[in-house]
């Protein structure tokens, strides 16, 4: 594989340079100029009170104009009122016009000033909170999962994480289009807009701090980067790439990857089977996908197992995990079952079934 050089590197930065920030899952909210809108109706509806309020008991006022009070003057006398302008040409002269003014129209004032002011603060205290927000999360974001890569290999490797029981919150999605992160936070995900080649970008991610690793993205060059920088910046978390060329799985575990997926291997493979046996690709598939029919999943041995051959336990034991080996279930070096040892087993999915993702450090060779 030919890794681009130094100027192709940097033109593909300045394709992708955008502004790398960090994106928190929110509630849905109404847009911007629906927010706006919604406070002027508010505060014309208090308006028209006012005036209606003023106009009911008009021969309380006095116009120094012509001394009477109409319709018009009513909405007059309400706005510079409730604007504080108060010009004084329109002023209250009996009892009854004065204790409304203090206990209904300065109210109804101070009512339209908060909806008016309300939107201004809003807006200047928006990032407060925001950084408020990004503060907290840094600091508690441990031994969380990162994913480079949000398409549509990205997407199913978290789908499946998430089905074991690992929490929405513990995700964290880099991307560089600003628009796969918007679509990672509607789905409860945390996510970063930036290169995930650059180091900086993953620091916004902790990535230092995670636990797991999904290198996902378009390119093999890309994903070769990525591990690079990943693993530099992390040397204990488990990393695992796709690449869609096999020759490139070796350079992908030379870079620090624990394990690497050749995608367009795998699908091929599975197409094979598929035509030599459709049944058999169709339980292949039930497999693939995570919380449906038959599972694979990894789990601790139990000490009713211990002593006993893979095949004499109750779960249909595919393969045994002994320190940095995996044994099929009828390699001879297996014997019988360890205390220590974890069984990959294929189990019926269901809720009762579900493994918490695996907290072991990933064996290496």
């Amino acid at each position: 594989m030919k890794l681009p050089g130094h100027d192709a590197i940097a033109r593909q930065a300045d394709e992708h340079l955008v502004t790398h920030r960090v994106k928190l899952p929110r509630k849905v909210v109404d847009r911007p100029i629906r927010q706006v809108g919604k406070r002027l109706l508010m505060a014309l509806l208090v308006l028209v009170a006012t005036a209606v309020v003023v106009y009911v008991d008009h021969e309380g006022y006095t116009d120094n104009s012509d001394g009477s009070v109409d319709f018009l003057d009513a909405f007059y006398y309400a706005t510079v009122t409730l604007s504080t302008t108060g010009y004084g040409d329109i002023t209250p002269v009996s009892d009854g016009a004065r204790l409304t003014n203090i206990f209904v129209i300065t109210p109804l004032r101070v009512i339209f000033l908060i909806i008016l002011v309300g939107t201004t603060l809003e807006v200047l205290t928006e990032r407060t909170r925001e950084e408020w927000r990004l503060n907290r999360w840094r600091s508690v974001l441990r031994d969380h999962t990162v994913v480079i890569g949000f398409g549509t290999k990205g997407r199913s490797a978290i789908q499946t994480v998430c089905a074991t029981g690992l929490k929405k919150e513990q995700v964290v999605v880099v991307d560089p289009s600003s628009k796969v992160i918007d679509a990672a936070t509607a789905e409860g995900y945390a996510g970063v807009v930036g290169d995930a080649t650059r180091s900086d970008v993953l620091k916004r991610a902790e990535l230092q701090r995670a636990r797991q690793i999904i290198i996902a993205t378009q390119r093999d060059d890309t994903a070769v980067l990525v591990t690079l920088t990943a693993r530099q910046l992390n040397r204990t978390a488990k990393i695992v790439a796709a690449v869609r060329e096999e020759e490139n799985a070796p350079l992908l575990k030379q870079s620090g990857a624990d394990a690497v997926i050749t995608s367009a291997s795998a699908a091929g493979r599975l197409l094979g089977l598929s035509v030599l046996s459709p049944a058999a690709g169709m339980v292949m598939e039930d497999l693939i996908q995570q919380g449906s029919g038959l599972d694979m999943v990894e789990r601790p041995v139990i000490k009713a197992e211990v002593g006993r051959r893979p095949r004499e336990t109750d779960d249909l034991v595919v393969s045994v995990v002994r320190g940095h080996r995996v044994l099929g279930y009828d390699d001879p070096d297996v014997g019988t079952i360890q205390l220590t040892d974890r069984l990959i087993t294929i189990v019926r999915a269901s809720p009762a079934t579900q493994v918490a993702p695996d907290t072991r450090p990933f064996p290496r060779d």
